[in-house]
Order: structure tokens, then sequence, then C-alpha cells
């Protein structure tokens, strides 16, 4: 009887020890047979599954060309392998579930609580690299773990669950679970790149619109639809401003801020602006008002030393008109702060004179000319002179009617009467004059804004 060499050649007959090299993925397995030789099936089982490698290989490599997902990648192992496939975050959340049984999810979720699972994840993920676990569970006899790297870092984790897998086709088990991961990774970079490229494109149409530098009506509307914008809807910009130097969270308030939003309001546009959150909101001011107002709420939770000032825009609905209120949204922020009302949600559209006022430069010249008004007036208690102010202010209010006024202030009219006589006494100024009344009336919203009176 002929012998078989080391290298499969025939040699001289007799006893000879014959090594013949198994494909098994990770190596090969040393084989001696005495006077004997390889079976022609066992050969041509390896072979089969060589070929059966090149193929997952090859089909694999072309999901990475495709606009494919990494669904695709485990219903194409599933399928070739009979192995139930899973792709599950850090969290052991399932990303992808497929088997050629069906059920998949259910049974991954039945197996990824257990704890030897969650230390194999932790290992794979450290030292990159795929490993095995026999006899997890009393269903399966072996379950592979790859981990998924998008660039340097573990994103997800492919796992192969062989349900009475033959302890032959471990090593190619092992094999195309890498490769697949391997795969998966290429398809989440792309999945990530393309997802980064259609944000920038987003913020870019989003910044058109807030500067208005777009070229002509018929181009605002086409970004503004690009964003999911209705022309035929009532809008309102939001802005929220984290005030300098306060944030000290790394820029997490301005991210919640905009989680607020998504979640609140998901028919909002919104973006981040350093410290700055913008949201164009369909709907009225009061919606974006009582909106503003909740988000202030949850951000005093989450970050109890973050001052957030919101200016809510005049009303928009041709998206042209969004730059306009956007610019609104700011100045009223602008106001807001220099009248001492930072921290709270501000409208446009109720700043009534004090849009004009904000044409001055510095708001200390508006207290000066409130206290000029009032002149010898400031030299009673502080007390009185709320007193005072506050009556002349809902006298003026109520259309010079002491009754009117009485009521809201909840004292007799001849209360009133006599205040706001004092207060002319006081002050030398003639109410029943146009223009002691107009500068008196400008005095006293000058110092509502600022909240002294």
């Amino acid at each position: 009887m002929l012998g078989v060499s080391a290298d499969g050649t025939r040699g001289c007959p007799g006893p000879t020890v014959t090594v013949k090299p198994k494909f098994l993925g990770l190596g090969h397995k040393a084989r001696v047979i005495y006077h004997g030789r390889v079976a022609d099936d066992e050969i041509g089982r390896e072979n089969a599954a060589l070929r059966g490698l090149v193929a997952i290989y090859r089909h694999l490599s072309t999901l990475a060309t495709q606009d494919s997902g990494i669904d695709a990648v485990a219903e194409l192992i599933a399928e070739r392998m009979d192995a139930t496939v899973a792709v599950v975050d850090e969290k052991m959340s399932v990303l992808a579930a497929a088997s050629a049984a069906g059920g998949a999810e259910e049974a991954v979720r039945e197996r990824v609580v257990h704890p030897q699972l969650a230390q194999v994840l932790t290992v794979t993920g450290r030292t990159r690299r795929a490993a095995r676990i026999p006899d997890i569970d009393e269903g399966a006899s072996m379950i592979v773990v790859a981990p998924i790297l998008v660039g340097n870092d573990v994103h997800a984790y492919l796992l192969t669950l062989h349900d009475g897998a033959a302890e032959t086709g471990d090593g190619l088990h092992l094999l195309v679970t890498e490769h697949a991961a391997t795969i998966c990774g290429v398809i989440l970079g792309r999945e990530r790149v393309v997802a980064a490229a259609a944000a920038r494109a987003r913020e870019d149409l989003i910044e058109g619109l807030l500067s208005g530098k777009g070229s002509g009506a018929d181009e605002v509307l086409r970004w503004a639809r690009h964003l999911g914008y209705d022309e035929n809807r009532e809008h309102r910009v939001v802005s929220l401003v984290v005030d300098d130097g306060r944030d000290g969270f790394g820029g997490r308030v301005p991210a919640a801020i905009e989680r607020f939003f998504g979640m609140h309001a998901p028919d909002a546009i919104s973006t981040v602006r350093d410290q700055e959150v913008v949201v164009v909101l369909p709907d009225n001011a009061r919606r974006a008002e009582r909106l503003a107002g909740s988000c202030l709420d949850r951000v005093r939770e989450l970050f109890p030393h973050a001052l957030v000032t919101v200016g809510v825009g005049g009303r928009c609905a041709p998206p042209e008109e969004i730059a306009r209120s956007y610019d609104d949204a700011r100045r009223t922020v602008e106001v807001a702060r220099r009248m001492g009302r930072a921290g709270a949600v501000v409208a446009f559209d109720e700043l009534g004179i004090h849009r004009l006022l904000l044409q001055v430069a510095d708001p200390a010249q508006l207290r000066e000319f409130a206290r000029e008004v009032f002149g010898e007036l400031y030299k009673h208690p502080r007390a009185a002179v709320a007193e005072y102010l506050t009556t002349l202010g809902c006298y003026f209010r109520a259309n010079n009617s002491p009754q009117r006024a009485s009521r809201a202030l909840h004292v007799h009219p001849n209360t009133v009467t006599y205040r706001v006589r004092r207060v002319a006494q006081i002050t030398s100024l003639d109410f029943t004059n146009y223009r002691d009344r107009l500068m008196a009336q400008v005095a006293l919203e000058i110092l509502d804004a600022v909240r002294e009176v």
C-alpha cells in the first residue's frame, strides 16, 4: 500500500505517518493516518467549504459597494450559515437581527442578557478581535462575537448564534463573522459620512434662510421646502440664547434645548449656532411662548445654573420672511437682556414702544430720561414712589378713568385721583397736556421694561 507524504504526494509502500492539513479557519489541524489515505469525500467537503467561504466573502463585499444596510448583512449570514445573526450596541440593544428559522429578535434578546456574553463584548471591544463562547445556553452550542469598528471606535458587535454547530466548523464560523463585522463597519461608516454630509447641507440651508442670502423668492422657497417648511402655515422664529460664560457644561445646554424641541415640536426646523438655538416653529406666538417657557423649565431642572433668554420673532409665512422674523427674535433677546429681563421669554409682538427704544444704544440713557421726567418724585421714600408710579401707569392704561383703575388696583376711586394729582404736583407735569402726558407714558414704559415700577 502506498503512503502519503506531508505534502500530499505518493511515496514508498509501507507503514507511513501521514499528516494532512485540514482547513479550520484559524489554522491547520494535523491528522495521523497509518497505512491509509485521506478519503476523497473528506477532501471534497473541505473544498466545498472553501468555495462557500469565498462565495460568502464575495457577496459580503458586494453589499459593501451597494446601497445596503446592516440588515442585509445579517440576512445573508443567517441564510448562508444557518444561524441566528444580530447586531447589538454596547447597551445590548438589537440594531438588526435575522434568522432562517424566524423569531430572530426574540431569540437574541433571550441570550444577550447572559452575563458571560456581556463580559465577552467587553473583551472583544478592548482587543478588537472576535471570540466564541461554547455552550452559553442550553439551546446553542456556539456564539461568535466580533466587534464592528468604525474608524478606531467600536460602534457595535456582530453575533452569530449557531444551534448544534459542528466542531469542525468553528473556525469557518469565526472567519465569516469577523469578515461580516468588517463589512458592517464599512456600511456604518458610509452611513455616518452620508449623515454628516446631509446634516451639513441642512445647516447651510438653514443659515441661508436665517441670513436672507437667497438670490430670489423662488430659490428661498426651494431651500425652505427641502427643510420641510410649509409656506401655507404661520411660523415664528424663536431664538434661545445661553448667556455668555454661564454654560460651563461643554455645550450641553444648547444640545438639550434642541432635543426638547425635537421631542415636543417634531414639525419645527432647528439648528444650534454656538450658544444659540434657533427654532422655526409652525403655529402662532402663543404656542411658541408656551413651548419656550416649558423648555426653560426643563433647562432649569437639568442645569440649575444656566441662564437662557428667549426671543419670539414676528409672524412669517412666505419663507423669505424667515430672516426678518429671526432678526426680530434676536433684537428681542437683546432688549430683554438690556432691560434686566434675562432668563425670560419675551415676544417681539409684545414689545410695543420698546421696539423704538431698541434704537437707543445705552440703557442707562433710558433710565436717566425716566428719572428726569419724574424728577422730584424720586426724593420721596422708595415705597411711595413705587405706589405713585404703579397707580399712574394703571390710570393711563384705563384711559384716564379713576373708576376702572381703582377696580384693577382694588382701591377707592378717590385714592386713584389723589395719587395722580400728587404725582402731577410733585413733578410739575400737566396730564391734560398732550406732550407732558406722552413723556410720562414713555417714562413709565421704560421703567416697566427695566422692572423699576
